[in-house]
């Protein structure tokens, strides 16, 4: 494929992937926010490879400069600073023009700050949900946690340091008891993953550490008790449905969801 998106490590430079580095050792040309970083990364595993500039202040002009060079047969490399391109880092508008251009485009799979973190968390559920970096505006975050308050899953966000315990008190004063991981210096020598209620997380941070953050933050405890009885009535109901008394679809329910077996009663009538 002309294009081959490359994921670098957030943190180790241990965790490049051998695929990685053979893609970069073969490209014509590797892409990369800031070629200090990305050949530190290279001359770490012995790789050699002709680097230029890619970053958000010349996404566009770069593009225009690339999409000939692609068209013509060059074997082209993406890489960012950490994680995988596109993501929260330049890539996205190269990908799309290739694309559009109907030119192959292959997306090799790496470290990932938002997966690392959610594991991490110990908050793992069958759907979790990116949202980027948090809103830097104090209306627009509270507005934020009461949206993601009733979300099915967790929400993973980044967040800089610096701002870091403004918005852990703001999710406090909003869902004090929302359980929320602050994951730190991911896979680096000092990282540091915080977890517990909102409240309490949001004391241990009331100054600003140092290094990269990313936050993964659960739906609000009420929220998912409002969702669980939901879900049970409805249970209830296509049980009656089927023809099993009342009484007894709702004591079934209540056994296998937690929720009071005569709040299921009275709410099915």
């Amino acid at each position: 494929m002309p294009l081959v998106v490359c994921p670098t490590p957030i943190g180790n430079l241990e965790d490049v992937t051998l695929r990685v580095l053979r893609e970069l050792g073969e490209a014509d040309l590797v892409l990369c926010e800031d070629t200090r970083r990305t050949r530190t990364l290279l001359d770490r595993h012995g790789v050699r490879a002709k680097l230029l500039s890619y970053h958000r202040h010349n996404e566009a002009q770069r593009v225009e400069e690339l999409l000939p060079r692609l068209e013509a047969g060059e074997r082209i490399a993406l890489a960012s600073d950490a994680g995988l391109p596109a993501l929260n880092d330049p890539g996205a508008r190269l990908i799309a023009a290739a694309l559009a251009r109907g030119l192959g485009v292959t997306v090799l799979p790496g470290p990932s700050a938002v997966e690392t973190a959610l594991v991490a968390s110990g908050l793992v559920g069958d759907r979790y949900a990116f949202a980027g970096y948090l809103p830097r505006q104090a209306g627009a975050l509270s507005r934020f946690w009461k949206e993601t308050a009733a979300w099915e899953g967790p929400v993973i966000a980044f967040e800089s340091p610096r701002r870091l315990p403004t918005s852990l008190a703001s999710l406090a004063a909003e869902s004090p008891e929302r359980q929320v991981a602050v994951c730190r210096e991911l896979t680096k020598r000092f990282e540091e993953v915080v977890r517990g209620p909102a409240r309490e997380v949001a004391e241990r941070f009331r100054k600003a550490p140092k290094g990269e953050v990313t936050l993964v933050v659960a739906p609000a405890p009420d929220a998912v008790a409002g969702a669980d009885e939901e879900a049970s009535l409805a249970a209830v109901a296509e049980l009656v449905a089927a023809g099993v008394p009342r009484r007894r679809a709702a004591d079934l329910v209540a056994k296998l969801t937690g929720v009071r077996r005569n709040r299921l009663y009275r709410s099915s009538l």
